[in-house]
């Protein structure tokens, strides 16, 4: 076997992984695709002679072109408002599938990716790579241009911003169940029976595109603004697992025009985020769904 081809066996059987690791890092199902195959374009120019880790020099790729996109993205993103709502992974209600599973490891949920958009580019990659996949900050330093100790303080400032993100209850039925008596409230316009199932402290964030998010905090706040979701004429909601967790697809005449992503914490609401960008909503695959 030649050395592209089996360069190429090798960065396939790292397909998977490269993309749980782009995802993390991006936030972005489209980008996390294109990391991996300029990843790959990379990689087969460069040829693999002399690697000793194909893995780890794979990784290292593909974290450098991430760590490329997010310092531009930063740049564009100065006078975005409100905190960006990552592209949700969508699978049906009943589990998800094997590759759905390995971007999904880790508890990475909506409201965790949620987290990772507010961190610094070197700050997130070091967090990613040495908690999510056991990294040692003697690798992580070359990629983020520190030292391993500097590498370290970026990781343990990212660390200590996504130590306050809830985790969701194990139980996704019982998620889905307080989802369902969300909206079975929100349709009858029952504002107590809406606020029976939210936090106090309930968090809406909804990314609407165009450098727009709208962020809702309370439990009355968030209960009203359900009141008026309710009231919407056309619209179809259909349970979906967003991120591994409850949620639902709104459709309206069979044209999606949001996710919605819920964390339910001890049977009650703690946030909801809400991905309605309609440039994005547009690439979403909803055969999923059946």
């Amino acid at each position: 076997m030649t050395e592209p081809d089996w360069l190429a066996e090798d960065f396939e059987r790292n397909r998977i992984r490269l993309r749980a690791v782009a995802y993390r890092m991006l936030g972005s199902l489209a980008e996390a695709d294109d990391a991996v195959q300029e990843a790959w374009l990379r990689a087969s120019r460069a040829g693999a002679d002399g690697i000793d880790s194909i893995d780890a020099w794979l990784t290292t790729i593909v974290v450098r072109v991430c760590l490329n996109v997010l310092r531009a993205r930063k740049s564009r993103r100065e006078e975005f408002m409100g905190v960006h709502v990552p592209d949700p992974v969508i699978s049906h209600p009943d589990g998800v599938t094997p590759e759905d599973a390995a971007l999904l490891a880790d508890a990475v949920g909506l409201a965790l990716q949620v987290v990772l958009e507010t961190l610094a580019p070197a700050e997130r990659v070091a967090f990613v790579l040495h908690d999510m996949f056991d990294l040692p900050f003697d690798e992580i330093a070359p990629t983020v241009g520190r030292t391993p100790a500097a590498a370290r303080q970026l990781a343990s400032r990212a660390r200590r911003r996504v130590q306050g993100t809830e985790v969701a209850d194990p139980d996704v039925s019982g998620q889905q169940e307080v989802v369902e008596a969300f909206f079975a409230a929100a349709h009858e316009g029952e504002l107590n029976g809406l606020i029976a199932v939210l936090d106090p402290d309930v968090v809406l964030r909804s990314d609407e595109g165009a450098a727009s998010v709208v962020t809702v905090h309370g439990a009355a706040a968030v209960a009203g603004r359900a009141v008026m979701f309710g009231q919407r004429r056309g619209a179809i909601v259909r349970p979906a697992l967003v991120n591994g967790a409850a949620g639902v697809v709104v459709t309206v005449d069979g044209r999606p025009v949001s996710v919605m992503g819920f964390t339910v914490v001890q049977s009650k609401i703690v946030e909801i985020n809400v991905m309605a960008d309609p440039s994005r909503l547009g690439r979403l695959d909803l055969t999923v769904l059946g």
